[in-house]
C-alpha cells in the first residue's frame, strides 16, 4: 500500500522538468489558443468596409473587441471557479466546442453584427481555454517557477498570435479575408481537439500541492468565489494594484488590435504592411517572455511589472509621432519587450498571493479584470477616436493611462519577496 501511495505522489510531483510531457501538451494548446485569436488581428479591422462599417464609425468598429472583451472577462471569472471543483480539462474541452462557429460565422457574415457575434464566441472559447492552460502550467510548476511557468505559457501564446496575424494576412491577401479565416480557423481548431485525448487534468497536482502546504494542520474549507472576487477586486491593496494593472495593459493591447490598424492605414499602409507591424508587436512580446517570466522569479514581481508599464508607454508615444515603418517598427518591439516584462508577471504575482485550493478562483478573478479591459478599452478608444475623427489621439490617452498604471504598480506593490495570501 505504502508502494503505490508513493507511486501515486511520485506521479504527481511538481516541477516543469518532473512533468515535462504534460507541461508541452499545454503549451500546444495554448499555441493553438493563440493562433485562433491571432488570425483576427490584421484582417478584421481593415476589411470592415465589406461589411458596411464606415471607415469613420470607430465606436462600431470596437464593438466587435467589446462584445470579445465583456465575455472573455465573464467567462475568466466563471472557469476558474469550474476548474476548481470540477477540473481543468472539462473547462478546456468546453472552450475548444465553443470556438467552431466562430470562423463559421465570419465566413457567413451578412453584416458587421454576425462579426460581433463571432467574437462573443471568441471570448467564451479564450476565457476557457487560455485561461485553463496557464492555470494547468502553474499547477504543474514547483513554486519557484510559477514565472517562468507563465512566461512559457504567454511567450507560446502570443509568438501564435503574431504568427497567426501574419499568416492571415498573407492568406486573405491571397485569396480572400472570409475564406482565409475559415479555412484557418477550422483546421487550428481540429489540431487542438486532436491533441487534447492526450492531456491530462492538472487537478490531482493541486490537491497534492494543497495537502504537503497544509501539513499536519486541520483542513480548513476553500472560501467562495464571492469572497475571494470582493477581497482580491477591492479590500487587498496588492491584488487591487495587480487587477488595475491588468485593465490597463488589455486597453493598450486593445489599441494594438483596433485603432493600430486604422491608424497605420490613415498613413497609407497596406495589409500585409499591417500584419507584419501587428506581427511584430506580438511575436517579440511572445518570445521575450520565455526570459521576463523567469526574471521575476529572481528579481521578485515588482521590477519588471512597472518598468514594463513605462517601456510599454514609451513604445507607444513612438508610435503615435512616427509616420512610417521606419519607425513604427522599433516602436512595435519596444512595445512587445514593454508587455513581456509586464504581462507573465502580473499573473505570477497574483499566484503568489493565492494558496493552492483557492488558485483558480484568484487567477480568475484577475483574468476577469484584466479582459474586461477590452471591453473599457474598446468605448474608450472608440469614443475617443470617434470624437476626434482620427486614430491618434486614441494612442496619446493609451499612453497616459499605461504610465499611471505603472506609479499605481510602483507604489503599492510590495517590495522584496511576495506575500502569499491565504484565504
Amino acid at each position: 500500500m505504502t508502494s503505490i501511495t508513493n507511486a501515486v505522489s511520485m506521479a504527481r510531483r511538481r516541477g516543469i522538468s518532473s512533468n515535462r510531457g504534460q507541461f508541452a501538451l499545454q503549451a500546444l494548446q495554448v499555441f493553438f489558443v493563440g493562433l485562433v485569436i491571432g488570425m483576427e488581428r490584421a484582417v478584421l479591422p481593415t476589411v470592415a468596409r465589406d461589411f458596411g462599417v464606415a471607415p469613420g464609425a470607430f465606436l462600431f468598429l470596437a464593438s466587435f473587441v467589446l462584445s470579445f472583451g465583456v465575455v472573455k472577462g465573464a467567462l475568466n471569472l466563471i472557469a476558474g471557479s469550474l476548474a476548481d471543483r470540477f477540473g481543468r480539462k472539462p473547462v478546456l474541452l468546453a472552450g475548444w466546442i465553443a470556438a467552431i462557429p466562430i470562423p463559421l460565422l465570419i465566413y457567413a457574415a451578412p453584416n458587421w453584427w454576425w462579426i460581433v457575434l463571432a467574437n462573443v464566441f471568441l471570448g467564451i472559447s479564450q476565457g476557457f481555454t487560455w485561461t485553463m492552460t496557464v492555470t494547468s502550467q502553474i499547477d504543474l510548476a514547483s513554486s519557484h517557477q510559477r514565472g517562468l511557468a507563465v512566461g512559457i505559457n504567454e511567450a507560446t501564446g502570443y509568438v501564435a498570435v503574431g504568427l497567426a496575424g501574419l499568416a492571415a494576412a498573407l492568406l486573405a491577401h491571397a485569396i480572400g479575408a472570409r475564406p482565409a479565416l475559415l479555412g484557418f480557423g477550422l483546421v487550428t481548431i481540429a489540431a487542438a481537439l486532436a491533441s487534447l485525448s492526450h492531456v491530462r487534468d492538472t487537478l490531482p497536482w493541486v490537491k497534492t500541492e494543497h495537502a504537503e502546504t497544509q501539513g499536519e494542520k486541520p483542513h480548513e474549507p476553500a472560501p467562495g468565489l464571492k469572497m475571494i472576487f470582493v477581497r482580491i477586486s477591492f479590500q487587498d491593496r496588492v491584488g487591487r494594484a495587480i487587477c488595475q494593472g491588468g485593465i490597463v495593459n488589455k486597453i493598450a493591447d486593445t489599441l494594438v488590435w483596433v485603432m493600430f490598424p486604422l491608424f497605420f492605414k490613415e498613413h497609407d499602409a497596406g495589409l500585409v504592411e499591417i500584419g507584419w507591424l501587428t506581427g511584430t508587436y506580438a511575436m517579440v512580446w511572445g518570445l521575450s517572455q520565455l526570459w521576463t517570466g523567469h526574471l521575476g522569479d529572481r528579481l521578485g514581481r515588482r521590477r519588471p511589472i512597472v518598468f514594463g508599464f513605462f517601456i510599454l508607454a514609451a513604445g507607444i508615444a513612438l508610435t503615435a509621432i512616427g509616420r512610417g515603418p521606419a519607425l513604427w517598427l522599433p516602436a512595435a518591439a519596444i512595445m512587445g519587450i514593454g508587455m513581456a516584462l509586464l504581462y507573465p508577471n502580473l499573473i505570477a504575482a497574483m499566484s503568489d498571493q493565492a494558496a493552492p485550493l483557492i488558485r483558480g478562483k484568484a487567477l480568475g478573478t484577475y483574468r476577469y479584470w484584466r479582459d474586461t479591459g477590452y471591453a473599457i478599452g474598446a468605448l474608450l478608444l472608440g469614443a475617443t477616436a470617434q470624437l476626434a475623427n482620427a486614430a491618434l489621439p486614441a494612442l496619446w490617452i493609451t499612453m497616459l493611462l499605461v504610465a499611471g498604471s505603472g506609479v499605481w504598480l510602483m507604489r503599492d506593490l510590495p517590495q522584496g519577496s511576495d506575500r502569499a495570501m491565504t484565504h
